[in-house]
């Protein structure tokens, strides 16, 4: 099989594997379609180290059953599947008090994270555990399928964790792909005013005309709090980061009011932010943070996409073969993009 696989930060490689063989308790799995991460990017390009090489990435794939292992009784040859990244025991602390993704025995597959990483998507073949598959329903795209894993990540954001209600004013700093899907999974669940704040001119115009925004603030611009308190005079009772810097969470920090819940969301680096301890105390706010996803999670996020509330599809911007994956890569350092997808 073709795979793309990583021998050095910036050294991506085309090569000719052998297709793997599942064990017993797992599944082969022919990849159709697979989102490129900007956690992938960043390995290809040595902006995270955490990489052992070589490294096959892609961890947000969909496709079609090609084998099963002995032990395997849920899924067959033919089945069109959504994979999730993160394999989980099911037997730990963790697990069974339904948060498989801190599993003390975790793998991943193209991903990071657990020290157990494995081959993941950017290949036309890839082995993952029975319990990391889902069913593929008819009316749900390979595209749209791929996504299922970032979609998930913004309900168990949004929804799960910093349980939004309907007719909350809500601001989404950051409307990438995954800031994109927060909009998205906010508007579905009855958002009231919905504020999308984005540096990017391209970024703010997809938040209004594919995330539903109701209003998009450049975040270069001045008084940026006024700015929102503008379109909320009672301010936002929920903001997400999903930017990712550390502006974008002391942004977020400077928007609060009393009873303003907020999500860190999209920062993944150890930078620190400063909080007034009494202020924070009086204004009586709630902080959430998300990372990673569940079974739970994912069988929302299929639930959303089969009954028509959120489609993920929407945001792809670009598709390539694996062939081209060195065009995908470079088109990922771009920042006139969203979702780029990889269909082996």
């Amino acid at each position: 099989m073709l795979a793309a696989i990583l021998k050095d930060f910036n050294r991506l490689e085309l090569e000719d594997i052998p297709i793997p063989r599942p064990g017993d308790d797992e599944v082969l799995v022919k990849i159709v379609s697979c989102g490129f991460c900007a956690t992938d990017y960043k390995a290809i390009k040595g902006i995270r180290r955490n990489v052992a090489f070589p490294f096959i990435a892609g961890h947000e794939p969909a496709g079609v059953v090609a084998g099963a292992g002995k032990g395997v009784r849920h899924f067959k040859e033919g089945d069109e599947v959504i994979c999730q990244p993160s394999g989980y025991c099911g037997v730990c602390q963790y697990c069974r008090e339904g948060n498989s993704h801190y599993c003390e025995h975790a793998y991943t597959t193209g991903g990071d994270g657990p020290e157990d990483v494995r081959p993941g998507a950017f290949a036309e073949y890839m082995v993952t555990g029975e319990s990391c598959l889902f069913h593929k329903p008819a009316n749900i795209s390979f595209d749209a399928a791929a996504l299922t894993e970032p979609l998930s990540g913004a309900w168990k954001g949004v929804i799960q964790k910093s349980e939004i209600k309907i007719g909350d004013d809500v601001v989404v700093i950051g409307t990438g792909g995954i800031g994109l899907l927060c909009l998205m999974v906010a508007k579905a669940a009855g958002a009231g005013r919905l504020i999308a704040i984005d540096a990017s001119e391209y970024a703010r115009r997809n938040a209004i005309k594919i995330g539903g925004a109701t209003h998009a603030i450049d975040a270069r611009s001045s008084n940026l709090r006024q700015q929102v308190y503008d379109i909320i005079p009672g301010g936002p009772d929920l903001v997400v980061e999903a930017a990712g810097p550390i502006e974008a969470v002391k942004l977020m920090v400077d928007l609060r009011r009393r009873g303003t819940r907020w999500n860190i969301f999209g920062i993944t680096t150890h930078e620190k932010f400063e909080l007034d301890g009494g202020l924070t105390h009086f204004l009586e706010g709630r902080m959430d943070a998300s990372f990673g996803t569940t079974p739970l999670a994912m069988q929302s996020a299929i639930r959303l996409m089969e009954r028509g509330l959120v489609n993920p599809e929407l945001i792809v911007s670009h598709r390539y073969p694996l062939s081209k994956i060195h065009e995908a890569a470079a088109v990922m350092g771009q920042p006139e993009r969203n979702k780029v997808i990889i269909n082996p």
